[in-house]
């Protein structure tokens, strides 16, 4: 792999060459200029602007391997397999989905500085072998795909992006790109910090989505609102996603939407893995016009001619809702998107953001099982300590936040610092009292928006740092 740094003039030459580009688009070459030249970058842009020509094209200028940070499998095969199809140089996917000897075929490539391109999930860089292989393999860039996994602010927090700052300085810090499509200034501060990016250059463009017309319908009470949605539902032309904020609700629509023999589908987590897949597929395949989901239906969906997105409640936040009703309308034609409000919604969510107490109990018996044996598997520390895997999910998760546990190379976890229970209790107390405070904060913007007087672009744009000035006449407040 003899490549070398090249200005830009060389850069639109390899992504013509490469990728048959005649012209970048833009915020492509200045992002990928500024990796080159070993610089750290942060680029948030709409899903479909060009965010993995970057890196493709920025790593097959560098000398080196590119490893590439994706939270899932569909994702991380689907880039591979076009950078294999393209005249960019080999790639491999290292996951949980492969076989024994997948997996050990695919690490000698690396090893042996045959691939350009590795794609891993974030738990695949807990174990030490991973990280040998990947230093044997002298990686010249890092990348990591959606990277607001990595703020507790944002949406989709995911505790295994906590550790990819450690990955990063183990690999020697080689330049690093954070990308992904949606991020407020406080998630991409969160970002970088956690990240550990050395003074990086940020690109922010593509947040307006003039196209989508925003509008948000008020009711006095749920009965009303309900009815409303069910009525819009009828008229309504698809393809469309319809959210509801619980699993019950999610459910509860599709059955009324079947009994007006309105054809749709319904997802959530708490469908088995191939149940999900098999529907999902069913809709991106145009197979059913509507589903009606959870924010479990979210990263990775990338239908070009979804043309609205409803909301039965509000999301959690902001970041949560502008990245779900961003699925609409990408192939750039009109498309909606209305949220189905009444006051009460917003009670009801704080309502279920919690006390801000521990169970004191249930947590010394989970730091005295790992005290006692030292690491344990999930499954074996549920069985150790008869909890239900939801309860002990939710006390690992929090003392993986806080620095008191961690999942060793082998996948088990294993207590770093543990201190005195009683000092671990408090820790944890505090973070989720934190935690509590954050989403209550989050749900105050939402309700906002949902209020406000003016136009609600402007509203949205600004939240995420764009300078935009209503009226964008494409509004229920600049309509009316």
């Amino acid at each position: 792999m003899k490549k070398k740094q090249g200005g830009g003039g060389e850069i639109a030459e390899a992504a013509k060459r490469l990728l048959g580009f005649s012209s970048l688009r833009p915020g492509q070459e200045e992002a990928i200029r500024a990796l080159v030249d070993r610089k750290d970058a942060v680029v948030v842009q709409p899903t479909g602007s060009g965010k993995s020509a970057i890196y493709q094209i920025a790593g097959a200028l560098m000398k080196g391997s590119t490893v590439v940070v994706s939270p899932l499998i569909a994702l991380q095969k689907d880039q591979a397999d076009f950078i294999e199809k393209s005249r960019l140089q080999d790639a491999a996917v290292v996951n949980s989905s492969l076989s024994a000897s997948e997996r050990r075929d695919a690490l000698e490539r690396i090893q042996a500085g045959e691939v350009e391109y590795i794609f891993l999930a974030p738990e695949q860089l807990r174990k030490s072998e991973t990280i040998e292989e990947l230093r044997a393999a002298h990686i010249s860039l890092f990348v990591v795909d959606e990277a607001h996994c990595i703020s507790q602010w944002g949406h989709d927090f995911r505790p295994d992006y906590l550790e990819l700052g450690h990955v990063r300085e183990q690999l020697g810090n080689p330049p690093t790109l954070a990308m992904t499509a949606t991020a407020s200034n406080r998630v991409r501060e969160e970002m970088i910090e956690k990240l550990g990016l050395r003074s990086p250059r940020v690109f922010v463009r593509g947040f307006d989505r003039p196209n989508i017309s925003l509008r948000v319908d008020t009711f006095a009470d749920g009965e009303e609102k309900k009815d409303a949605l069910l009525r819009r539902l009828e008229f309504a032309e698809g393809p469309g996603i319809i959210y509801a904020a619980t699993r019950k609700g999610v459910e509860w629509i599709e059955a009324e939407l079947r009994q007006r023999e309105i054809d749709a589908l319904f997802y959530h987590g708490g469908l088995r893995p191939k149940q999900r897949t098999e529907i999902q597929d069913r809709f991106m395949g145009g197979e059913v016009p509507l589903i009606v989901a959870t924010n479990a239906f979210g990263m990775g969906i990338d239908k070009a001619d979804i043309r609205f997105v409803y909301h039965a409640e509000p999301s959690d936040s902001l970041d949560s809702y502008y990245q779900e009703i961003g699925r609409a309308g990408r192939d750039g034609k009109p498309a909606e998107a209305v949220l189905f409000y009444c006051a009460r919604d917003i009670s009801a969510q704080q309502y279920k953001t919690g006390s801000g107490r521990i169970d004191r109990r249930n947590l010394e018996l989970v730091l005295h099982a790992l005290l006692e044996e030292k690491s344990l598997s999930a499954d074996d520390l549920a069985k150790k300590t008869s909890l239900s895997v939801r309860k002990l999910g939710n006390l690992i998760h929090k003392l993986e936040a806080v620095g008191t546990a961690r999942r060793n190379a082998a996948g088990q976890i294993e207590l770093v610092n543990p201190g005195a229970a009683g000092d671990v209790a408090r820790t944890v107390s505090d973070f989720q009292k934190l935690q509590q405070e954050m989403r209550k904060e989050r749900l105050r913007q939402m309700e906002e928006y949902a209020e406000c007087l003016t136009c609600r672009r402007e509203y949205l744009l600004r939240y995420f740092g764009d300078e935009f000035q209503g009226p964008c006449g494409n509004c229920d407040r600049c309509s009316e």
